[in-house]
């Protein structure tokens, strides 16, 4: 069944499911900053909104909109600004 996880005092959401081939969450998040960290290797899709996101290693800020894709390697820590209401895809590998 669906594993719904809750972060930052609700301001994430997200619901966990198992694709044909991967793990996967669907979520979404309200405008704010947020850090996170992985476990295993992600790819995030942003489905609606925008992300401006600062990847492990990089000081400069990127913004991925509805349809573009980040990658963040696993044991890494990664923040992430949500400048208006946003939802994403994110598939574990």
């Amino acid at each position: 069944m669906f594993n719904v996880n809750e972060y930052f005092n609700g301001a994430v959401k997200s619901i966990a499911f198992q694709t044909e081939t991967l793990p996967a969450t669907v979520g979404v998040m309200a405008k704010g900053d947020y850090e996170f960290g992985t476990s295993q290797k992600e790819y995030m899709t942003v489905t609606s909104g925008s992300l401006t996101v600062t990847l492990p290693g990089s000081e400069t800020a990127q913004t991925f909109k509805a349809g573009e894709t980040f990658e963040v390697e696993a044991n890494q820590r990664f923040k992430v600004t949500a400048d208006v209401e946003s939802a994403y895809l994110c598939l574990y590998e």
